[in-house]
């Protein structure tokens, strides 16, 4: 059974306030999802993020292929992290945790993923060339809404997006 991890980091120039703000807020998501993937959220949303909240929505991230997802927000630590988990999904698991931390003059953001894809060794023999590049695609698509959003940080060449 592999677990893979993604790690996406960014600094981004706005008050701590300001960033829980915007990430807590699920309406966000769809701001900062590329566009092509039809990313509409179907329930759960009308309230401030809270642990136990279960948000539902429909996103077609390949080929057209509409899913359902449901993630449940099961930990909220104000203006420090969250984690939101998929309880049905396309994923086997999903386990994402966002954190934020103050850094002079701004914010780090910090995204760190486990994951595991389904249809076992097939799965895994789709990861590296389907799979981990479309992660990665929407990941820099974020980055880069994030930075059109909220201006870039003094020295971005911290952003990065890693798997392991």
């Amino acid at each position: 059974m592999k677990i893979y991890t993604l790690t996406a980091k960014q600094n981004l120039p706005i008050s701590i306030q300001e960033a829980w703000d915007f990430l807590s807020n699920p309406h966000n998501l769809k701001t900062i999802t590329p566009d092509y993937m039809g990313f509409n959220i179907l329930s759960g949303a009308n309230k401030k993020m809270y642990a136990g909240q279960i948000i539902q929505y429909i996103v077609t991230p390949i080929a057209g292929i509409k899913n359902k997802w449901v993630t449940e927000i099961t930990h909220v630590v104000d203006q420090h992290y969250f984690v939101d988990e998929q309880r049905f999904g396309p994923y086997v698991l999903w386990h994402h945790k966002h954190f934020i931390k103050e850094i002079p003059g701004g914010v780090e953001m910090e995204d760190v993923i486990d994951y595991k894809v389904p249809f076992g060794i097939l799965g895994q023999l789709v990861h590296p060339i389907v799979v981990k590049p479309k992660l990665k695609e929407i990941f820099g698509y974020r980055k880069e809404k994030l930075n059109e959003l909220f201006g870039e940080y003094e020295s971005n060449a911290e952003t990065k997006i890693v798997f392991s």
